[in-house]
């Protein structure tokens, strides 16, 4: 099996727009507000030390495997949101990744942000299957991605190392876009 990353840059008048939230490409300046966000203990917990501003600079600018978005609410940055694509014909579906700032969470922005970013990948980049994979332990998330109608697949096993430095179990979770139709987006 061969992987091709797509293009990670989004097209920069990409804007998906939800009812409380704008998903949109970042610019350099967002830089610095996603490295506070990604310093919150709310966020360290499950996403781990966070990347220097010069690396998330980079991933906003396409240097990354995946398409980085910004959360913007109001004009404010609240997190991000990322999409990575598998686009081997026989295993094509997209990957998706999330975090909010603590003050933007318990919300439903998270599934808000999600349910945009999987009508993008389902109805515009033609998507069958979406997955996303938390920690096992991050039961808020989970709630928040079967809100959306991500379903569990199963564990994986000692998935990610942990800021502990132990491994950490993960739920794999898919969304098919005949599950995103049904629960009407």
């Amino acid at each position: 099996m061969s992987t091709v990353p797509s293009v990670a840059a989004p097209p920069p008048d990409l804007r998906l727009s939800g009812p409380r939230l704008v998903l949109r490409p970042g610019a350099p300046a967002d830089a610095d507000a996603l490295a506070v966000i990604r310093s919150e203990p709310e966020v360290v917990r499950w996403w781990r030390s966070p990347d220097p501003v010069d690396v998330i600079a980079g991933e906003l600018a396409g240097d990354a495997d995946e398409t980085v978005l910004i959360i913007d609410v109001d004009g404010t940055v609240a997190g991000s949101i990322q999409y990575y694509e598998e686009t081997e014909p026989d295993y094509r579906h997209a990957a998706i990744d999330i975090y909010l700032a603590a003050a933007y969470q318990r919300q439903g922005l998270g599934p808000e942000s999600i349910r945009v970013l999987a009508t993008y990948l389902v109805e515009e980049l033609g998507h069958h299957r979406l997955t996303i994979d938390p920690a096992a332990a991050n039961t808020a998330a989970i709630r928040a991605y079967e809100r959306v109608g991500f379903q569990p697949v199963g564990v994986m096993r000692k998935y990610e190392r942990g800021a502990d430095g132990s491994w950490h179990d993960a739920l794999l979770m898919d969304l098919l876009s005949e599950d995103l139709a049904r629960l009407g987006r």
